[in-house]
């Protein structure tokens, strides 16, 4: 017998409801739309829920997987909002490049500068020709191409027909001026027939009278450089500020070392003195041929007169082509060439290395048509074979280079 009361089914039972009390939040949380507020401090993003545990994405629609947090809120700096590799900065990267790349270019230079001007021969010393004209608006150089076998050996005399005299003599001289107006190169013939002033010996400091009526050349045979230029400044009326000079063997290692002078060459010639042997039309002169070519006079029947011709239409190639970028920026044709041609080049005692690479950007302009080239303006025949300058003209083209003018003299020859 069961004592208990029949059960009976329980209905259901509401459940009480039981409110928990607000909490406050210590820090109210963004909300965002499209974005993030931008007036949302690093404060508040140091204490706001992420939502990553509970599924919320900020930044877009709810619901979604896990979402960006915006850069500049995300404990990684610099990882868009998420952990990861560090974007690269190009644009410090390029500045840093370039001023390392700035700073290996001016050491180069300076280096290079240094190097050089170390190598110059300053050896002419103008403080000791007297009574000299006046300054100029223009530089001028008195460029000279000497006979001078220094230092080269007898098989070498035999490959470039140097001969083997001693001593050394003037094969070419010219003067080029170097003026706001346009350049000008002048041609002196050697064989010009001019008076040799008094002197003081570059050496003995001996006083020599003046000697009348004697050949250009014989001024350099007789006390070199010095007398050389106090000749022609005596003349022509017109100063020198800067002297330079180069030997057979320098002029044909500079040549060689540029990979050879390229030159048009109008109507060939042979001159069995000099080695020459040209065909006519554009070719690449190598350092033998190019000596053979600005020496040769013989083939011709103005013999001094074309060989200066030539030996200004070869030194403007040569400028042209050694005081290019293509040269100057690239060490494998910039040493071998500066190497080649300093050892043997005389100059006078002021002259830097600025003062030479003037001169021959001014050549170069020569040849590219900025400036012109010219014979000294000869009158006629005078004794022993010799050139009379025609003087009117004479003076005339020197007080337009002294007041840097254009020269509108013109050499009849």
């Amino acid at each position: 017998m069961n004592d208990w009361p029949d059960a009976q089914p329980e209905g259901p039972r509401r459940m009480r409801h039981v409110q928990r009390p607000q909490v406050p939040p210590q820090h109210p949380q963004p909300q965002y739309e499209q974005g993030y507020n931008p007036n949302f401090t690093q404060a508040q993003a140091a204490g706001y829920d992420s939502g990553y545990s509970s599924g919320q994405v900020y930044g877009g629609p709810q619901g979604g997987g896990r979402g960006t947090v915006p850069p500049q809120y995300s404990p990684y700096p610099g990882d868009g909002g998420g952990r990861g590799a560090t974007a690269p900065d190009w644009r410090r990267r390029i500045k840093v490049g370039s001023i390392v790349l700035a700073v290996v270019v001016v050491g180069w230079s300076v280096g290079t500068y240094a190097w050089a001007s170390s190598k110059m021969r300053n050896e002419v010393d103008l403080a000791k020709v007297i009574e000299r004209p006046a300054e100029g608006d223009c530089t001028t150089y008195l460029i000279v191409g000497s006979d001078s076998r220094e230092g080269m050996s007898a098989e070498e005399k035999k490959k470039l027909h140097t001969g083997s005299a001693e001593g050394k003599r003037t094969d070419s001289m010219m003067i080029l001026a170097a003026c706001s107006s346009g350049n000008t190169m002048i041609s002196l013939p050697r064989d010009s027939w001019v008076t040799i002033p008094s002197f003081v010996g570059s050496e003995s400091g001996k006083k020599y009278e003046a000697r009348g009526g004697s050949k250009l050349n014989a001024a350099y045979a007789m006390d070199g450089p010095e007398l050389l230029v106090r000749t022609v400044e005596f003349n022509t009326g017109l100063r020198i500020d800067h002297y330079a000079e180069i030997g057979f063997a320098g002029f044909a290692n500079i040549v060689d070392a540029l990979g050879g002078v390229e030159l048009n060459i109008e109507k060939g010639f042979k001159d069995k003195k000099s080695g020459a042997d040209f065909q006519a039309g554009t070719q690449t002169l190598n350092g033998e041929q190019a000596l053979a070519f600005v020496r040769t006079r013989y083939a011709f029947a103005e013999s001094d007169l074309q060989r200066t011709k030539n030996q200004q239409k070869f030194l403007s190639a040569l400028a042209s082509q050694a005081a290019t970028p293509g040269t100057i920026l690239n060490p494998f044709t910039l040493y071998p060439t500066l190497g080649a041609g300093l050892d043997t080049l005389i100059v006078d005692k002021d002259m830097s290395l600025y003062d030479l690479g003037q001169m021959f950007f001014a050549m170069k302009g020569i040849s590219g048509g900025d400036g012109k080239s010219m014979n000294m303006p000869i009158s006629g025949a005078a004794p022993q074979n010799s050139l009379k300058w025609d003087m009117p003209k004479v003076k005339q083209l020197v007080e337009q280079i002294r007041n840097d003018e254009p020269v509108t003299v013109t050499s009849n020859r």
